[in-house]
This record gives structure tokens, C-alpha cells and sequence, in this order.
């Protein structure tokens, strides 16, 4: 997760195309049946951003990545490294930094996404 983020560290929805992949993934969950949802809760992230490519090829991820790729890989190394001890993504593949990216980005906007969903049923 991504709570643990250190003093001075941008919050996720400070980063880049931060709402584009929002936006991809409420365009994705609005395509999930409600039943599938509630028993998939805690495997959202893992259907939707862990499955299939958020960008396919090369030339479309140099372009997506534009001239925030030293930003985007800076946010990776302290991912990797903090949740898995190592840094293991292939930085000289576009198409790998952009998938990873979009996957921790991910991973806040399902959090963000459950908590609402609590949230609703508190109040209900």
C-alpha cells in the first residue's frame, strides 16, 4: 500500500495523468457487475490493472511517458523498493514503465475507491 509515504512526497493525485487512469478505471468498474464487485473487493486492483496492459507497444509508451519519465521512474524505484526490498522493474522498456506506473497509481485509486464504497455503506 501506500500509506507509508514519506514527509514531502507528492500524493498520488499530484502526479502525472493521475486522472487519465482514474478515469480508466471508473470506465472499467462501471463494466463490472455489483454482485462481481462486492466478492471481488479486495482483487479490484488485481483485474483491472494487473491483468492486461494499460499501454501496449513501444512507440505509444514513449509517448504517453512524455517528459516526465524521470519523475515516473523516480515514483517506481521508491515503490519497488519500499514494498518489495528491490527494484525490478526493466527501466529501458517504455511500455514496462508505464504499465508499473499505471499500477501503482492504481493502486491508490481502488483504495480510494473502496474507501468511498465504505463510506456508503457507513452512512446507509
Amino acid at each position: 500500500m501506500l500509506t507509508n509515504q514519506k514527509k514531502g512526497k507528492k500524493q498520488m493525485n499530484e502526479y502525472y495523468k493521475y486522472e487519465e487512469i482514474q478515469s480508466y478505471f471508473q470506465d472499467w468498474i462501471k463494466d463490472q457487475d455489483k454482485n462481481w464487485i462486492e466478492e471481488n473487493i479486495d482483487d479490484l486492483h488485481h483485474h483491472c490493472f494487473n491483468t492486461d496492459y494499460y499501454i501496449i507497444g513501444r512507440y505509444e509508451a514513449k509517448k504517453w511517458l512524455s517528459n516526465n519519465v524521470f519523475e515516473i521512474i523516480e515514483i517506481i524505484k521508491n515503490y519497488e523498493q519500499d514494498n518489495f526490498g528491490e527494484i525490478t522493474t526493466d527501466f529501458s522498456e517504455p511500455e514496462k514503465v508505464v504499465n508499473m506506473y499505471v499500477y501503482i497509481a492504481g493502486q491508490m485509486i481502488v483504495d480510494e475507491y473502496r474507501e468511498q464504497l465504505k463510506n456508503k455503506k457507513e452512512v446507509a
